[in-house]
């Protein structure tokens, strides 16, 4: 009786559970590692320190020497380093998801190639299209067979 399921008929229950608590569990730690993470930066002369973390700017030091600076350069300063906070805060959020995800299904690697992220909705649009046309194949058989 398991001819019409194909090769689901042969799925391993147990291999499939076990693979889904391990990945449950694994974004658990995700999410907990996330909530420790934190980006770092400081400019070359060390007048600007930023800490950025997922809820924003979580640490701003500035030396006294920074405030010698124009009004102007400190805040170019002050910009920068934040970008820099960003973008090492940026990167070891990467790096956790390809931890859980592995590289390949890394959803974070779209951030930065969104055409990549076009290409895979659209494989997946085509997929869902092929599958959708052969369960429509397949009732139509059935409805032939029954005579309706």
């Amino acid at each position: 009786m398991t001819a019409g399921f194909g090769d689901f008929a042969n799925i391993d229950i147990e291999k499939l559970l076990n693979g889904a608590d391990s990945q449950f569990a694994r974004m658990e730690e995700l999410q907990e590692t996330m909530g420790t993470l934190v980006g770092h930066a400081q400019d070359d002369g060390g007048l600007v320190t930023v800490e950025y973390a997922a809820e924003g700017i979580r640490e701003l030091v500035l030396h006294p020497k920074a405030l010698r600076l124009s009004a102007s350069e400190l805040a170019e300063k002050i910009k920068i380093v934040i970008a820099e906070a960003t973008a090492d805060l940026q990167k070891q959020v990467n790096e956790a998801m390809g931890e859980v995800f592995g590289e390949e299904d890394n959803p974070m690697k779209f951030v930065n190639d969104p055409d990549a992220a076009i290409n895979q909705i659209k494989d997946a649009e085509a997929a869902y299209n092929r599958t959708f046309e052969d369960v429509m194949g397949e009732l139509d058989r059935i409805r032939r067979r029954m005579d309706l």
